[in-house]
């Protein structure tokens, strides 16, 4: 369940699926032979949020005010959880051949999310029907990265736990460099330098419940350690996702794997460690 307005709406069916369904898939994994490695993807929204001007680190507290982040906080851990208790460092390849992982992006965008709730989506959707996006919180500031970003550096992390590098093990951050922290009024105005259809209305709701107005990660780890770096800067992450968009709302063409084409040169010209392996 990803969306912290439903997870008002429901904090039942939250929790639910968060946090039990991390335990049972944990569960299977820990009852099967085959599994090697784990990389469990929660969210930058699972620290406990100070409304810092700087970004998380991965040994940062967990926690969370709305149900959403507070589930991804207690996923965290339950991953430590079985870590320690499971598939200690130490018994490696002794009592258990399983590593894991947990891992936190950003805002992650792109062509193909249709969720509701959903900033980009809801601009993207409202473009298409030449209708204005109504918008609660103008200047509330995210960490903006396009999707196959995060994914690059799970797969990358992915690859070591199944070589059995056990340094490897632990927390990690992905998240954008720092011209990647943006609000909402920025994010909406680099969204229409390629799409002219695209307005916006503030419409602030009283009844709206308690979001962050402030989250940043650090991602010095994965800089240091993995050798991970953004591939596509914010502006080109917000030209690629408009492209998607438009084209599909206008053409119903699908431009994923010209995109995951483009990403991967692009990766390889600038040297980044998984393109070039």
């Amino acid at each position: 369940q990803s969306l912290v307005r439903k997870s008002y709406q429901n904090p039942v069916e939250t929790f639910e699926t968060n946090v039990i369904g991390t335990v049972n898939v944990f569960e299977a994994c820990r009852k099967t032979d085959y599994v090697k490695a784990i990389v469990n993807i929660t969210s930058d929204k699972c620290y406990e949020n100070q409304e810092w001007i700087w970004g998380y680190r991965e040994n940062d507290p967990v926690g969370g005010h709305d149900p959403y982040s507070a589930s991804k906080g207690c996923a965290e851990l339950v991953t430590a959880s079985y870590r320690k208790s499971f598939f200690p460092l130490e018994e490696y390849q002794k009592s258990h051949q399983i590593l894991v992982s947990s891992v936190r992006a950003g805002n992650v965008i792109g062509g193909g999310d249709w969720g509701d709730d959903r900033l980009v989506t809801d601009i993207m959707r409202a473009a298409s029907q030449n209708k204005k996006v109504h918008i609660r919180n103008p200047h509330a500031t995210r960490p903006w990265q396009h999707v196959l970003e995060p994914l690059s550096g799970y797969l990358l992390l992915g690859k070591l736990l199944l070589e059995g590098k056990k340094e490897f093990s632990g927390a990690w951050n992905f998240g954008p460099s720092d011209e990647g922290h943006r609000n909402v009024l920025s994010v909406i105005r680099e969204f229409q330098k390629h799409w002219s259809n695209i307005d916006y209305k503030i419409k602030a709701d009283e009844k709206n419940p308690h979001e962050a107005n402030l989250l940043k990660l650090d991602c010095s780890k994965a800089h240091a350690k993995l050798k991970w770096k953004s591939v596509w800067d914010s502006s080109t992450t917000f030209a690629k996702t408009a492209q998607w968009y438009k084209e599909y709302y206008e053409s119903e063409h699908v431009r994923s794997e010209e995109q995951l084409k483009e990403y991967t040169t692009d990766a390889k010209h600038k040297q980044i460690s998984w393109a070039v392996q």
